[in-house]
């Protein structure tokens, strides 16, 4: 399959190893020039997982988005939120009838997507899709090397439009068979792991964050008092779900401490040995912030008032937030009131994740 893989994060780098090993021909593209020049000049990324260290040659590096878009299958975009809407529009001109984009995770950016698309001008019919996580715990260690240190074992995705849900799971599936069908991509939304468990863990280590120049907020930084807070952030997610009829397994974020069952099965003890997430974490800048907690956190507190669930732990993380990075979070960018949405009844927004923009 021909696969476009767009940004230039950890899980972009990661994707395009793997997925070239799978056997499929990958073309990256990242908009920073410099910071792709050498993996241009290399021509390969160094891959490093549990099958040991190896260079990995992948079909194409490149700065211009449309030799990445052109002729590809599936636009893989396992990019932050808040880079979302560049890329909708940097890929406007270049979509083709049909593609499949999948954001792992998405935060509700397959509407915002297709929203930018359809305003600024594009006519190619796509379907969009997004899941609850990267599909890799990865990290970079060099402008060319990504080390995985392990893959996700189940992803729960949803489509917008759900009416198309067949065509995107049949092509997501050739590449990552770990996919589960759910209802549609709002379903998937309140499945993002990444607002439930980052924003406890950031702003109740705020203190030793400042303090030390590099800090593991997933080791030391996860204590019982911090995992109270996650697990009744958690429920407050689930209660939204549930009171908008979504049905289990709602993929509590306890099982990713407790079980094997989450979407990374038993992955904490893996992820903390590994070493790779002690590290500097700017409380103003950092994606924990402003994609977890500006775009994620503020997207779950929008849909428990719409859905009218209380969620007094997320609202008041929010507000947190907030005052530390010196921002009023609750009309950020991908509430439901941002996107023009806060003021649908459930029959509507029923309909408009079925059926699409039109």
């Amino acid at each position: 399959m021909r696969i476009a893989v767009l940004g230039g994060g950890h899980g972009c780098y990661a994707a395009a190893a793997d997925l070239t090993e799978q056997g499929h021909e990958v073309r990256l593209w990242r908009r920073d020039a410099a910071a792709l020049a050498p993996l241009i000049e290399r021509g390969s990324i160094v891959l490093e997982d549990a099958a040991g260290r190896r260079e990995v040659r992948i079909a194409l590096a490149t700065p211009d988005i449309g030799a990445a878009v052109q002729g590809a299958d599936l636009l893989l975009v396992p990019s932050p939120a808040f880079a979302q809407a560049d890329i909708a529009l940097a890929i406007a001109p270049h979509a083709c009838h049909g593609q499949v984009v999948f954001l792992p995770p998405g935060s509700f950016g397959s509407y915002a997507m297709a929203k930018v698309l359809r305003d600024a001008g594009c006519a190619a019919e796509l379907t969009f899709a997004e899941t609850g996580t990267l599909p890799y715990l990865a990290r970079k260690h060099g402008p060319t090397e990504i080390a995985i240190t392990m893959r996700a074992r189940r992803l729960p995705t949803g489509a917008f439009p759900a009416n198309d849900s067949a065509h995107a799971f049949e092509v997501i599936r050739r590449v990552y068979p770990a996919i589960e069908p759910i209802e549609d991509a709002l379903s998937a939304a309140l499945m993002n792991a990444g607002p439930i468990i980052h924003p406890p863990l950031i702003l109740m280590n705020a203190g030793p964050l400042e303090h030390f120049e590099r800090w593991d907020i997933h080791k030391e930084g996860t204590q019982p008092s911090i995992r109270r807070v996650t697990d009744a952030l958690d429920a407050e997610r689930i209660a939204v779900r549930e009171a908008l009829g979504y049905k289990p397994y709602h993929f509590p974020l306890r099982d990713h401490y407790t079980t094997d069952r989450w979407m990374y099965g038993d992955a904490h003890d893996r992820l903390t040995e590994s070493g790779d997430w002690r590290e500097h974490i700017d409380l103003a800048t950092h994606r924990y912030m402003r994609e977890d907690v500006q775009y994620g956190l503020a997207f779950l507190v929008s849909v428990a008032v719409w859905a009218g669930v209380p969620a007094p732990v997320a609202a008041g993380l929010l507000a947190l937030a907030g005052a530390v990075a010196g921002e009023d979070f609750r009309s950020g960018p991908r509430t439901l009131g941002s996107l023009g949405l806060a003021a649908l009844s459930r029959d509507e927004m029923k309909r408009l994740l079925e059926e699409g923009l039109g």
